[in-house]
C-alpha cells in the first residue's frame, strides 16, 4: 500500500508540473508583452499629457492603443518624444515605433519604416495680427520662426525658394539659426519657445504643422493664405524590422474599418 501511495504522489507531483508548465506557456502566448509607442505630450488631440493624472489624450494616444491591442500586445507604454529625439530614439530601440505627428519624407524613409498615412495635415505660416503681414510675400526681409528638428524647416525654404523669396544660396547656418538670401530663420528647442518668441516680436512669423499651431492660436493671431506643403503622418518603426509590417497592416485595417476616422471625428 505503501508504495501505491508513493506512486500515486509522484504522479500527483508530475501532473502539478505539467499542468504549471502549461499554464506558463499560456500566459505567455497571451500577450507579446508590452508596445513601446513614443508619441507627444504637447499637443492638445494628438498627443498630450496632462500632468496632474500622469494620463495622455489625443488621436495618435487611441491610435497606439487600438494598435497595441490588434497585435496582440498586453499593454502599450507611451513614452514622450520631441522633434529633436524621436530619431534617435527609435533607432536606439529606446521606443518600438513612434505616432507623433511624424510626417512621411523621403530623408526619414532612409532610417525608418512607415505605415500608411493615418492623417493629413497642412504646413502653415501664423503671425500676429499687429504685424499687419498679410501675404507670404512680407515676409521677405524678415525672421521666421520654426521649431528645431521639424519638417517644416526645409519645406519652409523650399516654398520660399519657388515664390522667389529666397536665393540658392545659404549665407550661414547652425542648429539654431539659418540665414538665406531675403529671409532669416530661428529654429527653437520647443513650441512653447517658438510661442513666446512670437508673442515677444523676437520672431515676425511662425511655421509650423497646422494641428500643432492650433494648440497656440488666441484672437491675435492668423494664419496666412499660403500653405507650404502638405504633410501625412505615419507610425514609424525600425527600417526592415518584423514590427513594420505589422504595424502597416494593422493601421490600414483600422483605416478600412472606418476606426481611424472615428477617431479623428471625436477629437476635431
Amino acid at each position: 500500500m505503501k508504495g501505491i501511495e508513493k506512486r500515486k504522489a509522484a504522479l500527483f507531483a508530475v501532473l502539478a508540473l505539467v499542468s504549471g508548465m502549461m499554464m506558463s506557456g499560456c500566459m505567455q502566448d497571451a500577450g507579446k508583452g508590452t508596445l513601446r509607442v513614443g508619441v507627444r505630450s504637447d499637443i492638445m488631440n494628438f498627443g498630450y499629457l496632462n500632468e496632474t493624472t500622469g494620463k495622455y489624450y489625443g488621436l495618435e494616444i487611441d491610435i497606439a492603443a487600438e494598435m497595441a491591442d490588434r497585435l496582440e500586445y498586453s499593454d502599450v507604454e507611451y513614452v514622450t518624444v520631441t522633434p529633436d529625439t524621436r530619431k534617435d530614439m527609435l533607432l536606439n530601440g529606446e521606443v518600438d515605433c513612434i505616432a507623433a505627428t511624424y510626417s512621411i519624407a523621403e530623408s526619414r524613409e532612409e532610417n525608418f519604416d512607415f505605415s500608411e498615412p493615418y492623417y493629413t495635415d497642412s504646413t502653415v505660416v501664423v503671425v500676429e495680427k499687429s504685424t499687419l503681414i498679410d501675404a507670404i510675400e512680407d515676409l521677405k526681409g524678415l525672421n521666421i520662426g520654426t521649431m528645431a528638428g521639424s519638417n517644416a524647416s526645409p519645406l519652409l525654404a523650399a516654398k520660399l525658394y519657388e515664390l522667389g523669396i529666397i536665393g540658392e544660396d545659404i549665407i550661414s547656418n547652425t542648429d539654431t539659426f539659418t540665414q538665406y538670401e531675403g529671409v532669416s530663420v530661428t529654429k527653437a528647442p520647443s513650441y512653447q519657445d517658438l510661442d513666446v518668441l512670437l508673442e515677444q516680436g523676437r520672431v515676425d512669423a511662425a511655421c509650423m504643422d497646422r494641428c500643432i499651431a492650433e494648440t497656440y492660436m488666441d484672437e491675435d493671431r492668423e494664419f496666412l493664405d499660403t500653405v507650404i506643403a502638405e504633410q501625412n503622418y505615419g507610425v514609424a518603426t525600425q527600417k526592415d524590422s518584423e514590427l513594420s509590417s505589422e504595424v502597416d497592416r494593422v493601421i490600414q485595417e483600422m483605416l478600412d474599418d472606418g476606426t481611424i476616422r472615428s477617431m479623428i471625428d471625436k477629437w476635431d
